[in-house]
């Protein structure tokens, strides 16, 4: 009996080392397809073609199929990245990513060539000054959006809802964002307007948040984070902590038990457990859906708008041994509830559609902003 079992037991293992290598074998086999591909491109294609960038657009092809957030940077795109470019390059204003082969804007900024151009959240970018982004990777499209200082750009956008592309022409400009915006309205009702999640964001609402505070009669606050396309992940733990007094914020999970993490708050609410109303919509994502989804899930706030953009995961740059590197998705955000935020968003507690795309305080047409102080206001 003890050597049959001895016998069964080295069948399994031998089949277990026959998959592996025939495995290993496949993979080899698909390496050398490769070369072969390439090989004939080279010699049959019907222009001449630079190797190299092929090899990068392979690379780049494998990134992407992952998902729209994984890239590859080139040793000129990484040394960029790495470098302050400080006036030398001008912007537009737009934070996208890549899908299904064109540029996809996930959020204009407010103040911004793209936001005072119309552009809107989910757009897709199909060509670049009459170049088609179809076949680009989103680091090539990147570039060509890059430019200098005050000159022009045009854009052409296929829109959900229109049957013809939209053309739009941009002017360059450096992009200084100021991140938080505040007033006081109907003089009881505290809005907190964040476009994005930088390295002082949290102090300055903080700050915000102290001023408002010395009002006898705050009924409440308004969290606008409409068209936030996110940031640091440190920030957005911080800032939603000003608004609870314990409980978890978020998590990250991964393949690596390194990337297995949870963030709590910490003891004391700045507003004083006073009513909160978050504002997203499909331009909220990553840092912003965040703070939203804690706030839902500790019922500590109210969140009006539409569905989020749903971007909840994790990218970490990796160098490579030619000085480039990798941007790769290496965990997921979850929320306290425990459900990932990724390719779902955070849902609101009450559904408003938007009337307009401005945003600024006060705006006689900004349906959601109306609502919101209409709920505060009882």
């Amino acid at each position: 009996m003890k050597k049959s079992k001895l016998f069964l037991l080295a069948i399994i293992v031998s089949f277990f080392s026959s998959v592996a290598l025939c495995s290993e074998s496949n993979i080899y086999k698909k390496i050398d397809l490769f070369g072969e591909v390439l090989e004939k491109i080279n010699e049959e294609y019907v222009d001449e073609i630079n190797q190299s960038e092929s090899m990068d657009s392979a690379i780049n092809g494998l990134l992407q199929s992952l998902d729209p957030y994984s890239s590859y940077l080139s040793p000129d795109n990484f040394q960029e990245m790495q470098t302050e470019t400080s006036g030398e390059f001008g912007g537009l204003g737009i934070e996208v990513s890549m899908e299904s082969g064109v540029v996809k804007v996930i959020s204009p900024i407010d103040d911004t060539p793209a936001s005072r151009a119309g552009l809107k959240a989910g757009d897709y970018i199909v060509k670049i000054n009459n170049i088609q982004v179809q076949g680009k990777s989103l680091t090539e499209a990147v570039e060509l959006m890059r430019g200098p200082v005050g000159s022009d750009i045009e854009l052409t956008v296929r829109r959900r809802g229109e049957r013809k592309a939209l053309t739009f022409n941009l002017t360059r400009e450096i992009i200084e964002i100021q991140s938080v915006k505040s007033d006081l309205l109907d003089k009881n009702i505290g809005y907190l307007r964040l476009t994005s999640f930088n390295e002082n964001s949290s102090q300055q609402i903080k700050k915000r948040i102290t001023d408002f505070d010395k009002e006898k009669n705050l009924k409440g606050y308004i969290l606008d984070l409409r068209n936030n396309p996110g940031g640091l992940l440190s920030q957005a733990i911080k800032i939603t902590d000003f608004f609870l007094d314990n409980g978890e914020i978020v998590s990250t999970k991964g393949r690596k038990s390194s990337e297995n993490r949870r963030w709590f708050a910490k003891e004391g609410d700045l507003t004083d457990g006073k009513p909160i109303i978050v504002l997203i919509n499909y331009g909220s994502a990553s840092a912003s859906e965040i703070v939203a989804g804690a706030l839902k899930d500790h019922k500590r706030a109210i969140i009006l708008g539409d569905r989020s953009y749903g971007k909840g995961s994790v990218q970490s740059i990796i160098p490579l041994r030619n000085d480039g590197a990798i941007r790769l998705t290496i965990a997921k955000y979850y929320l306290p509830s425990g459900t990932s935020i990724s390719e779902v968003g955070v849902t609101p507690d009450i559904q408003v559609d938007e009337e307009n795309d401005d945003f600024k305080i006060k705006t006689e047409t900004d349906n959601q902003l109306n609502y919101a102080i209409k709920l505060l206001n009882g």
